[in-house]
């Protein structure tokens, strides 16, 4: 009778690094291999479809599409934009912030079928590692994880060459470039971002520029979210979402390189495409100069600074998550309005804004022009209080001065 086959549940996207899993596990190690994409949004049907096509190529015995698109925008993508959050100043976390997501529900499923083994293909230099394995080990902390890539050290001529050496065909070129494609944004890894001064190649980014001729855009915002666009309405934020990243991908809007510090004590650089998370934190961040007060958005910057770290860093269940969340949503009532934005090759800028909650009204006093509900002599006393303690300061120590 034969020994039934121990299955392991890989975390897939049918990049380079999960194709030499499946058909390693599946080959050398005997598996049954079941591939899961846990899709968050950033894959079309026909997308999915190729890469099911691919895993079964490979040998898998299921493949799996878990969607959490939903859950991703509400419990992540919401809240960075409520945090206008770019990784130093740079990066919107467009992959780091689906990893915890993804990672909790393919563990949920591995669960639910009972698999042996979880299985990922991440490196032994990244970030998602990291993120993967705690995920796993907090949520199934019984099921071994499988790391083929990072454990054996392979780099990626190595998988090349034993995909290669088993028949498996496919666009090795491409493969050159390790390629995440996300709702969020996409990142692109490859021999240019290994360097300090390399950029990468125009082919390599995933959306080519095929428009030259500049275009206006209109955003509207709820509460905060994204709610229609040119007086388009959504049923969901991810639907204007897509469509901004159609559209700003048409113009190689969104492109960028990043580099920051790993969770492991590295300095990391990739390039990245994110045209749709460029835009609607640039729009939402214009339109909450107008609306929130200066303490709002200095708090604001603050806590979403820490936010955006600990969400990069793979601590997203730290239980202060939850309540710089709660923070950040209430700070949302009144970030309602609509946004103008002028798109162009490589782009765009922010032209202005219209909302009922514009602090900025004329009745207030127009800045640099005319007083509001002031006097002169309302300013000038203002002004000596201000300076008092200062004064006080520099009467004792004036030889700081």
């Amino acid at each position: 009778m034969a020994e039934k086959k121990q299955t392991a549940v890989l975390a897939y996207s049918g990049g380079l690094d999960t194709t030499y899993t499946a058909k390693y596990l599946a080959v050398e190690k005997n598996m049954d291999v079941i591939s899961v994409v846990a899709n968050t949004g950033g894959f079309s049907n026909e997308q999915l479809a190729n890469i099911e096509f691919r895993a079964k190529e490979l040998g898998v015995k299921h493949h799996v599409v878990l969607n959490i698109e939903n859950e991703y925008y509400q419990q992540c993508i919401r809240y960075l934009v409520y945090g206008n959050i770019l990784k130093n100043n740079t990066y919107p976390l467009s992959v780091s912030s689906e990893r915890f997501f993804q990672a909790k529900a393919i563990a949920n499923y591995a669960k639910e079928i009972n698999a042996g083994f979880l299985a990922h293909g991440c490196t032994g230099a990244g970030n998602d590692q990291v993120r993967f394995d705690l995920v796993f080990k907090l949520l199934v902390p019984e099921k071994p994880i499988i790391a083929l890539v990072r454990d054996e050290q392979l780099s990626r001529q190595d998988e090349m060459d034993y995909l290669r050496k088993h028949g498996v065909k496919s666009d090795f070129t491409k493969m050159a470039y390790s390629i995440n494609e996300g709702l969020w944004g996409t990142s692109i890894g490859g021999k240019e971002t290994l360097t300090s001064s390399l950029p990468l190649p125009g082919a390599a980014y995933p959306s080519q520029p095929i428009k030259t001729e500049p275009v206006e855009i209109e955003i509207q915002f709820t509460n905060g979210q994204v709610s229609g666009i040119d007086g388009q309405s959504f049923e969901h934020p991810n639907q204007a979402i897509r469509l901004l990243n159609k559209l700003g991908g048409s113009y190689a809007i969104g492109r960028g390189m990043h580099v920051g510090d790993t969770i492991i004590g590295t300095k990391g650089r990739v390039g990245f495409e994110a045209p749709a998370a460029y835009m609607l934190i640039k729009a939402h961040h214009e339109l909450e100069k107008h609306t929130l007060t200066k303490w709002q958005m200095q708090w604001k910057e603050q806590l979403a600074t820490w936010y955006g770290t600990m969400l990069h860093d793979a601590l997203y269940l730290e239980p202060t998550m939850r309540n710089v969340e709660n923070f950040l949503e209430d700070t949302q009532k009144h970030v309602t309005g609509t946004v103008k934005l002028l798109l162009a090759p490589y782009y765009f800028q922010v032209q202005g804004i219209q909302s009922d909650f514009d602090l900025m009204n004329s009745s207030f006093g127009a800045y640099g022009e005319s007083a509001g509900k002031w006097t002169a002599d309302d300013v000038k006393g203002f002004i000596n209080i201000l300076a008092n303690p200062l004064k006080n300061y520099y009467a004792v120590n004036p030889d700081e001065l």
